[in-house]
């Protein structure tokens, strides 16, 4: 067998891989994913399980502080092209513990796999990959050493967390996004100013899905300061005995997450309409996440993520509907507009990387 047909066949079965495995770590981004175009679809998917390796680590309760600094570390080197997979993986699946689910656990234990595809890409893409990771990776231990049923301290401090975890993903969609479409490359700009903000709607409205589920696991990312001035203590909240105050409180926090959706609409529309597959790849996205602020919305005092789940049909109606004015504006922006009809609003600036970064 030749060099380059090993090459090849490494190639398709960390593919295959990646196809597996992305159904059973997101639902959402399984469906959304393969709307865009190759190979940056298989660049997108590829970065996505990265994130979630890093993540895995950080959420896992057996890791001491320490280790986890020096393993997600370790893990940027890794996906900079520097360090042993092996001994990575060597250390760190053994230390893995139930509350790593079997399908994170396999996705590490794939790293190599996963690298693989990587290191296949273009400088460029590699390079954005690379620094959304380590900017992940970084910042999210520095929350991860604040979280607490307490709280973060504010919406501001909110904000900073959305951008580790998720608008630091925003910007690499938009450094990938104008890698492999030139016509959108053109309005790098526009994606620029919006970035963030693509990213932290989404990432606002999976914490205040989970709201509950994080709290059960001794976490809360809500903001302390803005509950407080609706008089509600963070580390006394329950989810069986909610008051009119903590549905104000989430609603104001619904309306911000609101904003920052319009404002990943613009991200969205600067994308060129001949993009299609990157169009229908965010608006999907941002479509679902109106309909998941609508159930919030619709279900004060919901105990748990299931009771605020949209339903197949709502998420397929979306799909068709984007998917038919895909390539217009105006219709997109009638979408939006229709679907998060009744949700609170307030007037704020797009998100943008807080200046520690």
């Amino acid at each position: 067998m030749t060099i380059e047909q090993s090459t090849t066949d490494a190639l398709l079965i960390a593919s295959a891989f990646q196809a597996h495995i992305l159904p059973g770590v997101s639902r959402t981004f399984a469906l959304t994913i393969p709307q865009l175009p190759q190979p940056l679809g298989s660049v997108v998917s590829n970065a996505y399980l990265l994130c979630r390796i890093a993540d895995t680590i950080e959420d896992e309760p057996a890791l001491g502080s320490d280790d986890k600094v020096r393993l997600t570390e370790a893990f940027a080197d890794l996906v900079g092209g520097r360090g042993s997979v092996q001994a990575f993986v060597d250390e760190l699946a053994p230390k893995l513990s139930s509350a790593t689910s079997p399908t994170e656990l396999e996705l590490v234990r794939s790293t190599q796999l996963v690298l693989t595809m990587t290191s296949s890409f273009d400088p460029v893409a590699r390079l954005a990959i690379e620094r959304c990771v380590r900017i992940m990776c970084r910042g999210m231990h520095r929350y991860s050493l604040q979280a607490g049923p307490q709280g973060l301290r504010d919406l501001n401090e909110l904000g900073n967390y959305c951008y580790y975890v998720a608008g630091v993903v925003g910007e690499m969609l938009r450094d990938l996004f104008c890698a492999y479409a030139p016509e959108t490359a053109r309005r790098r700009d526009d994606l620029a100013r919006y970035a963030v903000a693509f990213g932290q709607g989404l990432q606002m409205t999976n914490i205040l899905k989970d709201i509950w589920e994080d709290r059960e696991r001794g976490v809360s990312w809500m903001p302390r300061r803005e509950f407080g001035q609706h008089g509600i203590d963070l580390l006394k909240l329950d989810p069986a005995t909610q008051c009119d105050a903590c549905t104000r409180a989430l609603n104001e926090l619904v309306a911000v997450t609101h904003a920052q959706l319009a404002y990943a609409l613009e991200f969205t529309l600067a994308i060129s309409p001949n993009d299609t597959g990157i169009r229908k790849f965010c608006a999907w996205n941002i479509g679902m996440a109106l309909l998941t602020l609508r159930k919030i919305v619709a279900t004060p005092g919901y105990r748990n993520a299931a009771e605020v789940k949209i339903s197949r049909t709502s998420v397929m109606w979306t799909m068709t509907l984007t998917s038919i004015g895909i390539r217009s504006n105006t219709w997109l922006r009638f979408l939006f507009k229709r679907t998060a009809s009744g949700l609170p609003q307030i007037a704020t600036q797009p998100a943008q990387a807080p200046l520690e970064a």
